[in-house]
């Protein structure tokens, strides 16, 4: 059997032939072509019979052979396209502006979304640089041609990096669970250029936008979508009690005299856990809190109750249980729970509106978890798009697979 043979059985690429074999110094070069005789413009794939001259040969780094680097060769030619005007010709191997086979990018994107950069890198012989860039261009091929249709309940939510001085809002589809949308930046004109990009026809459909108590995302999001149901997430509601809670035990402890400051040791966690968490040492704390500190056990029954108040599943009796619930609290001579009350009574609708959607940022919230480990994974992101574009190859439903397990397209041809 001939290299030329050999080699088009084992590079399996549709529409492409060998036509040539060289090796070099640093591994193995392939002459090949396309097997169409009318090229097709490699910007909108438009058959093209006019073209000018065939530029000097170019080199596309392939999957390694037997331990050697491959290169496939080829001339591409400049054609004069009707629609996009002069370009070079559409090779099937590569996409337009690579410089690597999509068999090479897609085993790179498959490997990134389980490892670190450095590994990959090291694995494909590859410059750390261009782990990056093939990510992208990954990204930009092969997710769907507009993950923002069909939206109707979003998550959003702000992610820190680069030791939380620098930020990206992520938008999250809570019917699929995957991002959808993201950019550098926590204001409200980043989530408007969300909403600008998804159009006004879009934002009348959704229903419901989940996101946390920023003044920011709450302006942008009535701006952009007045028709979508504004709702707040139980858990930033809640930890607004629970940060009360604290401040009142903070101030509590700093004002106790040397001798009463021993029951209110060692409490925080025993006053923060819900009740049917704590251990019998912590029960007998909270015993001793209930005994000698008043105000302070206040303030855990604050707490609770807002807990117990969330868990109902009536819109209406949650509404004025709240109701109630602030009354309480703002007469409780606690300053802190006064002013978590004022919040919650001026974002009170939108605190029912999840007992009556039973939406939360849960799932957003999961997906910073997953971001955050593959930040600590790459050890750090200089940029917020290289952060972005490892948010969708990992958070998106991307699904990619090594080249060796992806079936043949078409069968190779013989020269």
């Amino acid at each position: 059997m001939r290299a030329t043979t050999l080699l088009n059985k084992a590079l399996c690429i549709k529409s492409t032939v060998v036509t040539g074999v060289e090796f070099v110094p640093e591994g193995l070069v392939c002459d090949v072509r396309p097997t169409t005789k009318v090229a097709r413009c490699s910007s909108c794939a438009c058959r093209v019979r006019k073209h000018y001259d065939t530029r000097e040969r170019r080199l596309w780094r392939h999957l390694d052979v037997g331990g050697m680097k491959l290169w496939l060769r080829y001339p591409p030619r400049r054609v004069d396209c009707p629609r996009c005007g002069v370009t070079t010709e559409y090779v099937p191997w590569s996409s337009p502006g690579s410089w690597f086979t999509d068999a090479f990018e897609d085993t790179v994107g498959f490997l990134a979304q389980a490892a670190a950069k450095t590994v990959v890198s090291t694995l494909m012989r590859i410059a750390w640089p261009t782990v990056g860039n093939i990510i992208q261009r990954v990204v930009a091929r092969r997710r769907a041609s507009d993950p923002l249709d069909g939206l109707t309940e979003l998550g959003i939510d702000e992610l820190s990096y680069r030791r939380h001085h620098e930020y990206v809002t992520i938008v999250t589809d809570h019917t699929t669970g995957r991002v959808v949308w993201s950019r550098p930046g926590k204001n409200a004109d980043t989530l408007r250029a969300f909403f600008s990009e998804l159009g006004a026809e879009r934002c009348a459909k959704l229903r419901a936008v989940s996101i946390d108590m920023s003044q920011a995302y709450i302006a942008a999001v009535k701006e952009g979508a007045p028709n979508a149901r504004l709702v707040f997430d139980r858990f930033h509601v809640q930890r607004l009690a629970h940060d009360a809670l604290d401040q009142v035990r903070r101030g509590e402890v700093r004002n106790a005299t040397p001798e009463n400051r021993g029951p209110l040791k060692k409490t925080r966690f025993a006053l923060q856990k819900n009740p049917w968490n704590l251990t019998d040492i912590e029960r007998a704390k909270l015993t001793e809190v209930q005994r000698t500190n008043r105000k302070l056990y206040r303030a855990y029954l604050l707490k609770e109750t807002l807990a117990a108040i969330l868990d109902r599943r009536q819109p209406n009796v949650v509404r004025a249980k709240l109701v109630e619930w602030a009354s309480w609290a703002t007469h409780s001579q606690l300053p802190p729970f006064v002013r978590t009350a004022k919040t919650i009574l001026k974002h009170l609708e939108g605190v029912v509106a999840y007992v009556a959607t039973g939406l939360s940022n849960g799932r957003a919230e999961g997906m910073n978890g997953k971001v955050r480990t593959i930040t600590r994974r790459s050890f750090g992101f200089h940029s917020a798009w290289s952060l972005i574009a490892m948010i969708f190859l990992c958070c998106s439903g991307l699904t990619l697979r090594p080249a060796h397990t992806t079936p043949a397209l078409a069968r190779t041809h013989q020269t």
